[in-house]
């Protein structure tokens, strides 16, 4: 009786720090988990990135859910991920996800994507250290685009007039807050500054 008491003792010992790792790490980095799940995510996007059907429906601006548009770098983070189309909660675990109802890159208006901060794989986590004049940069299969961050803003998730067209061509990143909680959202507004390598207008 005594040996199987120990054991149960032993199992429960180690689940619990397991459990205290798991949150010591999540409050330091990302969920330890999820991280996983999406760098596998990623690898496929990767693939389905370079596939030629998927990149004809980007070119010709209508790519399916789930397609995978192209790709972000944040330099200044050193960060950069394949973003999907779709922001649903199967979307965002592969990694940041293109608004549908938002223009892509090129297009008129603006571009928003949408990205996790603690799980999967936490591609917006540390968004709110961006400064004002930070690249941005996205890759898509017709085109590279350079946007410098304006200007953050902190809102109601309800607040959907961030995604309104302006005069310029603009990108918002968009992601809860602040971190482990869904209560507002955090965004970051961004001047299209560049298209391959020419600067537009001012």
């Amino acid at each position: 009786m005594r040996a199987v008491l120990r054991f149960v003792a032993s199992v429960l010992t180690v689940s619990g720090l397991l459990m205290l790792a798991d949150a010591g790490l999540t409050l330091l980095w990302q969920e330890p988990v999820s991280a996983l799940i999406v760098e596998r995510q990623q690898g496929q996007l990767e693939e389905a990135y370079a596939s030629a059907p998927v990149r004809k429906r980007v070119t010709e601006r209508k790519p399916l859910p789930g397609d995978a548009v192209g790709r972000i770098a944040l330099p200044t983070l050193d960060r950069r991920y394949y973003v999907i189309e779709g922001i649903g909660g199967d979307d965002l675990r592969k990694g940041p996800g293109h608004y549908p109802d938002t223009p892509l890159p090129g297009q008129r208006g603006t571009v928003a994507i949408a990205g996790h901060r603690t799980t999967y794989g936490a591609p917006f986590r540390t968004i709110d250290k961006l400064r004002r004049g930070d690249p941005i940069r996205i890759e898509m299969p017709y085109g590279r685009f350079s946007y410098a961050v304006e200007k953050t803003r902190i809102v109601e998730p309800t607040n959907l007039s961030v995604k309104r067209r302006v005069s310029y061509d603009r990108l918002i990143l968009t992601a809860c807050h602040p971190l482990y909680s869904a209560a507002q959202r955090i965004v970051v507004f961004a001047r299209l500054k560049e298209r391959d390598g020419r600067t537009m207008v001012k």
